[in-house]
């Protein structure tokens, strides 16, 4: 896996919030510990196992309380909240340049990133952030980050919040919805 920037490389309000690893990310956001109602047997209301986490600066949240155990519900929240992060927050920085982690997975025109792995919102929020400075053309987009319009598309379509966002941006500007 690719090594994500910490704190002293780089000033954190530089990076995209979905680059950071955990540690500089979690000390941008307020965790919480819930109770949550629901199946998972006769332990699931003793103990607060549900998470829900906060990014300060952007005031994007993710929550998660499906497993019984609070550090894997932790662990998913954490990855939501950067997904979550990555087809919401926009960040000009990220848009300028192909980073280390995009020319790692993305390389012969193709992206190579499946939609569990830890990197997978960053490269997402990569991609975002090239089609938002890309007025929306995703073709120039793709072309500007060295895939090709097919890759592009195909990564937007891996999680759907990201493809109904760029679609709904597309419509405003009265561009053709992707399909």
């Amino acid at each position: 896996m690719f090594s994500m920037p910490t704190a002293g490389k780089e000033e954190e309000s530089d990076v995209h919030p979905s680059l950071l690893a955990e540690e500089p990310l979690l000390h941008q956001c307020e965790m919480r510990r819930e109770r949550r109602s629901g199946p998972g047997g006769q332990h699931r209301n003793k103990v607060e196992t549900a998470v829900v986490i906060t990014h300060g600066p952007t005031g994007i949240s993710a929550e998660a309380s499906e497993r019984r155990s609070q550090a894997e519900n932790r662990r998913v929240a954490i990855f939501r909240l950067r997904l979550t992060l990555a087809t919401q927050h926009h960040s000009q920085t990220l848009s300028k340049e192909n980073s280390d982690l995009w020319k790692l997975r993305c390389g012969n025109g193709r992206v190579s990133v499946a939609t569990e792995h830890a990197d997978f919102p960053a490269i997402l929020a990569e991609a975002i952030c090239g089609i938002r400075s890309a007025e929306f053309d995703v073709a120039g987009a793709a072309r500007g980050k060295g895939i090709s319009t097919s890759q592009m598309i195909r990564l937007l379509k891996k999680h759907p919040a990201a493809w109904a966002s760029v679609n709904a941006e597309r419509q405003q500007r009265n561009l053709h919805r992707l399909k």
